[in-house]
Protein backbone atom coordinates (compact mmCIF):
# COMPACT_ATOMS: atom_id res chain seq x y z
CA UNK A 1 0.00 0.00 0.00
CA UNK A 2 1.22 3.49 -0.82
CA UNK A 3 1.40 6.48 1.49
CA UNK A 4 -1.15 8.37 -0.59
CA UNK A 5 -4.51 9.31 0.87
CA UNK A 6 -7.19 9.49 -1.81
CA UNK A 7 -9.57 12.44 -1.36
CA UNK A 8 -12.44 12.79 -3.80
CA UNK A 9 -15.05 15.46 -4.41
CA UNK A 10 -17.66 16.21 -7.03
CA UNK A 11 -18.12 18.71 -9.83
CA UNK A 12 -21.12 21.09 -9.67
CA UNK A 13 -24.54 19.58 -10.41
CA UNK A 14 -28.18 20.51 -10.82
CA UNK A 15 -27.42 23.82 -12.51
CA UNK A 16 -25.24 25.07 -9.66
CA UNK A 17 -22.03 26.90 -10.51
CA UNK A 18 -19.89 25.54 -7.65
CA UNK A 19 -19.50 22.50 -5.45
CA UNK A 20 -17.55 23.01 -2.20
CA UNK A 21 -16.34 19.41 -2.28
CA UNK A 22 -14.50 20.17 -5.54
CA UNK A 23 -12.96 23.30 -4.06
CA UNK A 24 -11.76 21.45 -0.96
CA UNK A 25 -10.20 18.64 -3.00
CA UNK A 26 -8.38 21.09 -5.24
CA UNK A 27 -7.09 23.03 -2.22
CA UNK A 28 -5.76 19.92 -0.47
CA UNK A 29 -4.35 18.06 -3.48
CA UNK A 30 -0.66 17.38 -2.83
CA UNK A 31 -0.72 18.40 0.86
CA UNK A 32 1.33 16.33 3.30
CA UNK A 33 -0.52 15.10 6.39
CA UNK A 34 0.59 14.58 9.98
CA UNK A 35 1.98 11.09 9.27
CA UNK A 36 3.83 12.20 6.13
CA UNK A 37 1.31 10.76 3.67
CA UNK A 38 0.35 12.91 0.69
CA UNK A 39 -3.19 13.79 -0.38
CA UNK A 40 -4.15 12.78 -3.89
CA UNK A 41 -7.17 14.85 -4.96
CA UNK A 42 -9.73 13.57 -7.44
CA UNK A 43 -12.74 15.50 -8.77
CA UNK A 44 -15.48 13.18 -9.97
CA UNK A 45 -18.42 13.63 -12.31
CA UNK A 46 -21.87 13.65 -10.72
CA UNK A 47 -22.74 10.44 -12.53
CA UNK A 48 -24.12 7.28 -10.90
CA UNK A 49 -21.97 5.00 -13.07
CA UNK A 50 -18.86 7.00 -13.99
CA UNK A 51 -18.06 8.39 -10.51
CA UNK A 52 -17.56 5.00 -8.80
CA UNK A 53 -15.58 3.65 -11.77
CA UNK A 54 -13.18 6.60 -11.66
CA UNK A 55 -12.75 6.44 -7.89
CA UNK A 56 -12.15 2.70 -7.77
CA UNK A 57 -9.65 2.92 -10.63
CA UNK A 58 -7.63 5.41 -8.56
CA UNK A 59 -7.89 3.21 -5.45
CA UNK A 60 -6.24 0.43 -7.44
CA UNK A 61 -3.72 2.65 -9.21
CA UNK A 62 -2.54 4.35 -6.02
CA UNK A 63 -2.76 1.20 -3.87
CA UNK A 64 -3.93 3.52 -1.11
CA UNK A 65 -4.83 2.53 2.46
CA UNK A 66 -7.17 5.49 3.12
CA UNK A 67 -9.97 6.94 1.00
CA UNK A 68 -12.21 9.82 2.03
CA UNK A 69 -14.94 10.91 -0.35
CA UNK A 70 -16.61 14.31 -0.01
CA UNK A 71 -19.98 15.52 -1.20
CA UNK A 72 -22.35 18.45 -0.86
CA UNK A 73 -25.44 18.07 1.34
CA UNK A 74 -27.65 21.03 0.45
CA UNK A 75 -30.09 20.64 3.33
CA UNK A 76 -27.58 20.17 6.13
CA UNK A 77 -25.99 22.73 8.42
CA UNK A 78 -23.33 20.48 9.98
CA UNK A 79 -20.36 18.48 8.79
CA UNK A 80 -21.75 14.94 8.56
CA UNK A 81 -19.42 11.96 8.84
CA UNK A 82 -21.35 9.11 7.28
CA UNK A 83 -21.56 5.73 8.99
CA UNK A 84 -23.70 3.77 6.50
CA UNK A 85 -24.08 3.40 2.73
CA UNK A 86 -27.29 1.84 1.41
CA UNK A 87 -27.69 -0.35 -1.65
CA UNK A 88 -30.22 2.10 -3.06
CA UNK A 89 -30.36 4.67 -5.85
CA UNK A 90 -33.43 6.90 -5.67
CA UNK A 91 -32.83 10.25 -7.35
CA UNK A 92 -34.83 13.45 -6.87
CA UNK A 93 -33.10 14.99 -9.90
CA UNK A 94 -31.06 13.59 -12.82
CA UNK A 95 -27.32 13.23 -12.48
CA UNK A 96 -25.10 15.18 -14.87
CA UNK A 97 -25.40 12.37 -17.44
CA UNK A 98 -29.20 12.54 -17.34
CA UNK A 99 -29.77 9.35 -15.33
CA UNK A 100 -32.53 9.48 -12.73
CA UNK A 101 -32.85 6.00 -11.18
CA UNK A 102 -35.83 5.33 -8.93
CA UNK A 103 -35.81 2.58 -6.29
CA UNK A 104 -32.91 0.78 -7.97
CA UNK A 105 -30.10 -1.06 -6.17
CA UNK A 106 -26.58 0.28 -6.51
CA UNK A 107 -25.45 -3.31 -7.08
CA UNK A 108 -28.06 -6.00 -7.75
CA UNK A 109 -27.81 -8.96 -5.41
CA UNK A 110 -25.32 -7.28 -3.06
CA UNK A 111 -25.68 -6.54 0.66
CA UNK A 112 -28.40 -4.09 1.73
CA UNK A 113 -25.86 -1.80 3.41
CA UNK A 114 -22.21 -1.37 4.33
CA UNK A 115 -20.66 0.40 7.30
CA UNK A 116 -17.84 2.91 6.96
CA UNK A 117 -14.37 1.62 7.77
CA UNK A 118 -13.13 5.17 8.34
CA UNK A 119 -12.74 6.23 12.03
CA UNK A 120 -16.09 8.03 12.20
CA UNK A 121 -16.21 8.85 15.92
CA UNK A 122 -12.58 9.99 16.02
CA UNK A 123 -13.28 12.26 13.04
CA UNK A 124 -16.35 13.81 14.68
CA UNK A 125 -14.49 14.29 17.96
CA UNK A 126 -11.57 15.99 16.19
CA UNK A 127 -13.92 18.31 14.31
CA UNK A 128 -15.81 19.26 17.45
CA UNK A 129 -12.57 19.83 19.36
CA UNK A 130 -11.49 22.20 16.58
CA UNK A 131 -14.72 24.19 16.94
CA UNK A 132 -16.69 22.78 14.02
CA UNK A 133 -20.36 21.81 14.11
CA UNK A 134 -20.10 18.10 13.26
CA UNK A 135 -21.99 14.87 13.88
CA UNK A 136 -22.07 11.26 12.73
CA UNK A 137 -24.79 10.56 10.18
CA UNK A 138 -26.77 7.41 9.48
CA UNK A 139 -27.84 8.38 5.97
CA UNK A 140 -25.74 9.36 2.98
CA UNK A 141 -29.01 9.84 1.09
CA UNK A 142 -29.84 7.94 -2.09
CA UNK A 143 -28.21 10.09 -4.77
CA UNK A 144 -24.74 9.83 -6.35
CA UNK A 145 -22.92 10.39 -3.01
CA UNK A 146 -24.48 7.29 -1.50
CA UNK A 147 -23.94 5.22 -4.65
CA UNK A 148 -20.27 6.17 -4.69
CA UNK A 149 -19.88 5.41 -0.98
CA UNK A 150 -21.60 2.04 -1.33
CA UNK A 151 -19.46 0.98 -4.29
CA UNK A 152 -16.32 2.11 -2.46
CA UNK A 153 -17.16 0.06 0.64
CA UNK A 154 -18.20 -2.96 -1.40
CA UNK A 155 -14.94 -2.91 -3.37
CA UNK A 156 -12.65 -2.38 -0.38
CA UNK A 157 -14.33 -4.76 2.10
CA UNK A 158 -11.82 -6.96 3.90
CA UNK A 159 -8.80 -5.30 2.32
CA UNK A 160 -7.59 -3.23 5.28
CA UNK A 161 -8.51 0.03 3.56
CA UNK A 162 -10.13 2.79 5.61
CA UNK A 163 -12.96 4.22 3.50
CA UNK A 164 -15.34 6.98 4.50
CA UNK A 165 -17.61 9.76 3.34
CA UNK A 166 -17.94 13.30 4.64
CA UNK A 167 -20.89 15.46 3.65
CA UNK A 168 -20.17 19.18 3.56
CA UNK A 169 -22.82 21.86 4.12
CA UNK A 170 -23.29 24.61 1.52
CA UNK A 171 -20.73 27.41 1.35
CA UNK A 172 -23.19 29.91 2.79
CA UNK A 173 -23.34 27.78 5.96
CA UNK A 174 -19.60 27.11 6.25
CA UNK A 175 -17.13 29.23 4.26
CA UNK A 176 -14.93 27.36 1.76
CA UNK A 177 -11.71 28.17 3.66
CA UNK A 178 -13.21 26.69 6.83
CA UNK A 179 -14.33 23.62 4.91
CA UNK A 180 -10.74 23.08 3.81
CA UNK A 181 -9.62 23.34 7.45
CA UNK A 182 -12.32 20.88 8.51
CA UNK A 183 -11.36 18.24 5.96
CA UNK A 184 -7.67 18.64 6.83
CA UNK A 185 -8.68 18.10 10.47
CA UNK A 186 -10.49 14.86 9.57
CA UNK A 187 -7.56 13.57 7.50
CA UNK A 188 -5.03 14.31 10.25
CA UNK A 189 -7.30 12.71 12.87
CA UNK A 190 -7.47 9.54 10.80
CA UNK A 191 -3.67 9.46 10.56
CA UNK A 192 -3.40 9.76 14.34
CA UNK A 193 -6.15 7.19 14.93
CA UNK A 194 -4.34 4.67 12.78
CA UNK A 195 -1.01 5.21 14.53
CA UNK A 196 -2.39 4.67 18.06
Amino acid sequence: MSGAVLLSGFEPFGGRSENPSQQVVQALDGVRLADGSRVHGLVLPVDFDAAPRRLLADVERLRTRRVLALGLALGRRTLSVERVALNLCDADEPDNAGACPIDRPVLAGAAAAHFATWPVKASVAALQAAGFDAAPSLSAGSYVCNALFYRLLEATAGRGIEAGFLHLPPAEVLAPARQVEAVRCVLDAACQSRST
